[in-house]
């Protein structure tokens, strides 16, 4: 099963939150769970359509706690595993926000 984490929040990065994180991704991936990761530029694009008509707005739109700064994508055997994947990371980062979606197809 896969699952789309997405993260809010967090501890400003410093040295040790990099070699912790480091060290979390490295275990992730060598154990086949973590499939990819990235930080996300939060200022972001809306795309909408109405009556056919296609409107593109530039962010930013949320408040800077409220932006979506990173993810990961995650394989793994179940949903239990994929919320104990995000309670690992959000031990390492800190105070903030997770969500977990699952990917279908």
């Amino acid at each position: 099963m896969r699952y789309l984490m997405t993260t809010k929040g967090g501890a400003e990065p410093d040295e040790k939150l990099y070699a912790e994180m480091g060290a979390f991704i490295e275990e992730m991936t060598k154990a086949g769970v973590l499939l990819a990761t990235g930080g996300l530029e939060p200022r972001g694009l809306v795309i909408t359509s109405e009556a056919g008509d296609i409107t593109v707005t530039d962010g930013p739109f949320l408040e800077a706690k409220d932006v979506v700064g990173g993810f990961a994508l995650v394989e793994v055997r179940s949903k239990e595993e994929a919320i104990e994947v995000a309670r690992r990371f959000r031990k390492i980062v800190g105070d903030g926000e997770s969500q977990i979606w699952q990917v279908f197809g």
